[in-house]
């Protein structure tokens, strides 16, 4: 049978005929072909070849270089931060340190062990160590310890091959010869934080050793402080190791910072606040120098510059009196009866005859409320210096329903209070000055008689800090615009204008002088130096109510605070300034302090004479309690302690918020009344001055119960109060 598809035989192709011709023509297309691969790809070689050994022979002779040299930036040193007379409060000094760089290290739990049995570091400042480690990202230092002896840093060097991502160097720390007393001033020097790294990628930022200012005027003139970085180039072995030194570049130390602040002066008046908490504020009337801005109970800057340990944080974080806190700037307190010479400029300026008299017979009714005068026995005729030297309520609260809030309001911005002065500081508080417009947009509710009554003596909404409190007394003792000034390079300004007419200030330069010298309520400040009297006000606020506390006794947080604000000297003045003490139980506890810090100021031996037999009582100087009680808390609690935050922005951050509260607890009796308690001590010498193992006036006996005329009221119908 024959397939449809098979051929037949006459229909087979022929077979193909392959000669030497044809097997030599193929070979010869196969061969050009495969050449012709062969040398394109050739070619390519050749071209990369080329553009490596050209083009690019730059970019591979450093990567080449770079495994055998080193080059590695040399932190700059800082400017020093330098008083009036060029003495430094910040300075730097040379040591040796070590850092560990997170990245490099194979066991970093056993290597911090390791460091710190070679450093004899204490088991929290290790926990310390390794809580930064596990939180540092890899690029970023962490310090081990600055300030090494030599032999500590010799032991570190000899081990490096044992301890990887170890750096032991030679460079200079940031130093304050006056640790605590310029804490809140200057601020202090930390590694920059991840968050700060982001925000502005500088590697030098990353280099071990290098700081960079955290608070105060270290991080207001960072730019100006910080310098421009040297460069190290090393030859290094494989493994790292360090062969030879081949060329340094020397850093640029930052430009310095002079300030107007009296570096003797801020020691002397924070450890004159002693125990207490508070603030000292001293100007030149004659440039706006701010002199003193001490603020205590503070911190050792030269210990947080080695970041915020976990036990030092607590310990502070604990304390009720809030040692984080920049009193000076971000307190804020009622300023009490300091308010009356600037309410008497106001009256007098409004027209009211200063020889005026109004009759005191220890209260007046405003409405339906009694508002007392401290002297429940009242002060017969007082006409206003007599309101301003015996501090008489009552004249107050009578001449102020006359001339109302407004003009009040006026006097108290021209002297300084509520504003914000032009310093290089990184934040102030400036308070409030309360008027009916004020009440309105922050309330929703009418201004009453009773809160004039309440401003006029400082208490109610009115809030100030101790920097206005020193800028108001400056500008009542001159009568020109006097504005504070922090640094020398800053014109003075203000004093072309002139605030008050001479004869008005003249007359409140006298009343206040005998607030002081005369039968007024400071008699224990007058100073121990012949022909040379101070003028003051005295103020004490009250914070809160009397069915809470006395404002005397009881827990700390409830006792009144004590104000006073002077000048010296009085009929020629060239400083002025403020004491405020928190919860101190009254002004009583304010003018001794400003007695001392005056004194010094014009004796400086018989100042320190003084301060040495307080501190003596004390338990030493402000940085020797400091440090003694660091040990007794941290012998106490150990490395069982919470960690601070991570960025330092979040603790003062937390420290201002919590500042912004505390202003706001003496509002919470702004619409009480309020009744003021004894205070005078016209007859107290200088002799009788201070208690010397504490440093506080002696109580003034409280006055006998008397029955006031018919106009005024008695002691039992008043609601109770502050003295003034």
């Amino acid at each position: 049978m024959k397939l449809p598809f098979s051929r037949g035989k006459g229909s087979q192709r022929p077979a193909k005929v392959i000669n030497a011709s044809i097997l030599h023509s193929t070979f010869e297309r196969r061969s050009i072909i495969i050449g012709t691969v062969q040398g394109g790809i050739g070619v390519l070689l050749a071209a990369r070849l080329g553009y490596l050994a050209i083009a690019e022979n730059e970019k591979y002779r450093l990567e080449s270089e770079s495994n055998r040299v080193n080059l590695t930036l040399v932190p700059p040193r800082r400017g020093w931060i330098l008083d009036r007379n060029g003495a430094p409060l910040a300075s730097n000094r040379a040591d040796f340190r070590v850092d560990l760089i997170p990245e490099r290290l194979a066991d970093p739990e056993g290597t911090i062990d390791q460091l710190g049995a070679l450093l004899g570091l204490e088991p929290t400042r290790i926990a310390d160590i390794k809580a930064k480690v596990a939180e540092a990202r890899g690029f970023q230092p962490v310090e081990v310890a600055s300030g090494l002896d030599f032999e500590q840093f010799a032991a570190v060097s000899v081990r490096l091959p044992d301890l990887q991502g170890v750096v032991p160097q030679r460079g200079f720390s940031r130093f304050y010869p006056t640790a605590s007393s310029v804490g809140h001033l200057i601020g202090y020097v930390g590694p920059a934080s991840a968050e700060e790294f982001e925000k502005d990628p500088n590697p030098l930022l990353v280099t071990p050793g290098y700081k960079i200012g955290k608070d105060g005027l270290e991080k207001q003139f960072e730019t100006d402080l910080r310098g421009v970085p040297g460069a190290r180039r090393v030859e290094v072995t494989a493994g790292g190791r360090i062969i030879r030194d081949l060329e340094t570049r020397e850093d640029v130390q930052g430009q310095p910072v002079r300030l107007t602040i009296d570096g003797p002066l801020q020691d002397y008046a924070a450890r004159r606040i002693g125990l207490e908490s508070g603030s000292v504020v001293v100007m030149d009337c004659r440039s706006g120098d701010l002199l003193c801005m001490a603020s205590m109970p503070s911190f050792d800057p030269n210990s947080f510059s080695d970041g915020i340990g976990g036990v030092e944080y607590a310990m502070l974080r604990e304390d009720e009196r809030v040692p984080l806190r920049n009193k000076v700037l971000k307190g804020l307190y009622p300023p009490g009866s300091t308010v009356k010479p600037m309410v008497s400029m106001a009256l007098m300026q409004a027209g009211v005859d200063p020889e005026e008299t109004v009759f005191c017979g220890g209260g007046l009714r405003v409405g339906n409320r009694v508002f007392g005068c401290w002297n429940r026995r009242g002060h017969g005729a007082v006409n206003m210096a007599k309101g301003i030297y015996q501090s008489c309520d009552v004249y107050f609260y009578s001449m102020a329903q006359r001339v109302g809030m407004d003009p009040i309001a006026d006097m108290a911005r021209r002297c300084g209070m509520g504003q914000e002065f032009p310093l290089p500081v990184t934040s102030q508080f400036y308070g409030t000055v309360p008027d009916p417009a004020w009440k309105m947009k922050k309330w929703g509710r009418e201004w009453q008689t009773f809160d004039t009554v309440n401003a006029t003596i400082g208490q109610g909404y009115m809030l100030s800090s101790p920097l206005q409190l020193a800028v108001m007394a400056s500008r009542l003792a001159t009568g020109r615009h006097v504005m504070p000034r922090l640094t020398l390079d800053t014109k003075p300004k203000g004093f072309d204008n002139i605030d008050f007419p001479a004869e008005q200030v003249e007359y409140v330069r006298q009343a206040m002088s005998d607030v002081v010298n005369g039968p007024g309520t400071a008699g224990r400040a007058r100073l121990p130096i012949d022909g040379t009297l101070m003028a003051g006000k005295t103020g004490t606020a009250q914070v809160v109510s009397l069915s809470i506390s006395n404002g005397k006794s009881g827990p700390w947080k409830y006792r009144d605070h004590g104000l006073f604000i002077f000048f010296a000297p009085y009929d020629n003045p060239r400083y002025a300034g403020a004491v405020v003490i928190e919860h101190g139980g009254g002004s009583g506890a304010a003018y001794p302090i400003a007695r001392d810090v005056m004194t010094f100021l014009f004796d400086p031996a018989k100042g320190l004479d003084a301060l040495k037999t307080l501190e003596a009582g004390w338990g030493g100087t402000a940085q020797q309690r400091l440090e003694r009680r660091y040990a007794a808390y941290a012998a106490e609690r150990g490395a069982a302690v919470s960690r601070p935050p991570r960025s330092e922005a979040a603790i003062f951050d937390r420290v201002e918020a919590e500042a912004r509260v505390a202003a706001q607890q003496s509002q919470g009796i702004a619409n009480e009344v309020i009744a003021p308690r004894p205070e005078a001590n016209p007859s107290s010498s200088p002799a009788a001055a201070a208690n010397p193992a504490t440093g506080a006036a002696p109580a003034p006996a409280a006055a006998p119960p008397a029955v006031p005329p018919a106009d005024a009221v008695t002691t039992a119908t008043t609601t109770g109060s502050v003295p003034q």
